[in-house]
């Protein structure tokens, strides 16, 4: 069973997560935070994580498809679709697809 973490309030699941005009929505249930910083940690593996804005996705599992427009992303399974971010830096371990960045470095372990 995954854990995700957001701003250290636990959720037990799996599934989608999404962070959109400053809300997190977790398979469709609204589990915005009080701060205004976000940080999102997934014990486990996640299918799609998509965030318009956060500081840092940590990901201690596999993941599908993360996307991104502000924010480090890290993900220490392999990545079997794509990671895309437009300002942030990547840590990842195999990548399926591929990893796209405008403004941040990539590291991927092999």
């Amino acid at each position: 069973m995954n854990t995700i973490s957001i701003n250290g309030m636990t959720i037990t699941g799996s599934g989608n997560i999404v962070v959109s005009n400053g809300r997190v929505i977790v398979n469709g249930k609204d589990v915005t935070p009080e701060g205004k910083e976000i940080n999102i940690t997934v014990t486990g593996n996640v299918e799609k994580l998509e965030v318009d804005a956060c500081s840092k996705i940590s990901i201690t599992g596999d993941a599908q498809n993360v996307k991104t427009q502000s924010g480090d992303v890290e993900i220490s399974g392999a990545v079997s679709g794509n990671i895309q971010t437009m300002s942030g830096d990547v840590d990842c371990g195999n990548v399926g697809g591929s990893i796209s960045t405008m403004s941040g470095d990539v590291k991927q372990r092999r």
